[in-house]
């Protein structure tokens, strides 16, 4: 059975995140613990370099981009930052406007996170 390239693009994309998510717990997890920096230092450096590795990955495996890094790199960065602002408000809404459980509000929120991320990265970030 041959995998579409889409659903092919999806399965790495989700296996990029879940990596990337291990990855950036464990340098917050050594810069916090092993190094002793700030709380907020190590979540920021963690995140900046858990970024990196997503778009390296995205980049080199995911979408097999053979566009050049000045061109991807900015947009990359903007679709993170659009995504998780739209998955914030869209956390706030189930939040404030339900009665949805409060965890299963950031499941929720994280699903409109992936499903953007990987939609804007496919047509507008690595889009050929």
């Amino acid at each position: 059975m041959k995998l579409s390239k889409s659903i092919l693009q999806l399965l790495k994309f989700g296996i990029v995140g879940i990596s990337n998510t291990l990855i950036t717990a464990a340098i917050i997890w050594l810069l916090l613990k092993i190094l002793g920096l700030d709380d907020y230092v190590s979540n920021f450096l963690g995140y900046i370099v858990g970024l990196l590795n997503s778009y390296y990955w995205n980049y080199k495996w995911t979408f097999k981009s053979n566009l050049s890094h000045q061109n991807t790199l900015l947009k990359f960065i903007v679709t993170f930052a659009f995504c998780y602002l739209l998955q914030l408000g869209n956390l706030y809404l189930l939040r404030n406007y339900t009665q949805i459980d409060n965890y299963a509000c950031q499941l929720l929120s994280i699903g409109v996170y992936t499903g953007t991320n990987f939609l804007m990265n496919k047509y507008f970030t690595f889009k050929i």
